[in-house]
């Protein structure tokens, strides 16, 4: 792995602090340093969402990595239905209520900031990190969260993204991570599955990644 800048990209976690910590050690086992992209829902459903937030609003405990957080669709329902932009019950109903018990009532103001401020989509030369997808019929100035948070394509779905590889979540199968042409989706549904995944890529080699890492099946939410 000299010389090589690494980039690894998680996908909806959902709650489930445990495979996520197993995930991590194994992303620090695989290489020095690098990069951790969080594609966002790191919160609802599962049973630990305080847990999560807490963990990668700390960062990285060891010298060379960063980490970067990207907003889900669910972060977005938890900030409508706190700051009163959006209906509290629909966050409730799609997994808002599991949250709301982690945090024994009431989500702390540091973490509602933290939330609201996270970016939406990361775009570099090669690669479009993002939860949900983009539309890439449209320029990408003409789009918003409507389409970064909420966006979903057939399961058998490519497109030319700009020239560069798409990589993202919000759309869970058990049969992800995989890549579909310039698509590579990392949902493989941990609340359900057990399974957390990543895609592990080349910062410096354009397209798809260069290798996956899963956690082995974790005991899922009921």
């Amino acid at each position: 792995m000299a010389g090589r800048q690494l980039t690894f990209a998680i996908g909806d976690i959902h709650g489930c602090l445990d495979q996520l910590r197993v995930l991590l050690r194994e992303i620090e086992t695989y290489a020095p340093a690098g990069r951790v992209i969080f594609l966002g829902d790191l919160i609802d459903r599962g049973p630990d969402s305080r847990g999560v937030v807490e963990l990668v609003m700390g960062g990285p405990s060891k010298p060379g990595w960063t980490w970067l957080t990207l907003k889900g669709n669910h972060e977005e329902m938890l900030w409508g239905a706190s700051s009163g932009e959006s209906d509290v019950d629909w966050w409730l109903m799609n997994g808002g209520q599991e949250t709301l018990v982690s945090y024994n009532g009431v989500v702390p103001g540091r973490h509602l900031k933290w939330i609201k401020e996270l970016p939406t989509i990361l775009v570099e030369r090669h690669r479009i990190f993002v939860h949900a997808g983009v539309d890439e019929t449209l320029p990408l100035e003409q789009q918003g969260d409507e389409i970064f948070l909420w966006i979903r394509r057939p399961e058998d779905y490519s497109g030319e993204y700009f020239g560069r590889h798409l990589c993202h979540g919000h759309t869970p199968s058990m049969a992800n991570p995989r890549t579909i042409g310039n698509r590579t989706n990392v949902d493989s549904g941990a609340v359900f599955s057990g399974v957390l995944s990543c895609a592990v890529f080349d910062d410096d080699q354009p397209g798809g990644p260069i290798d996956f890492l899963m956690t082995t099946q974790i005991q899922a939410a009921s």
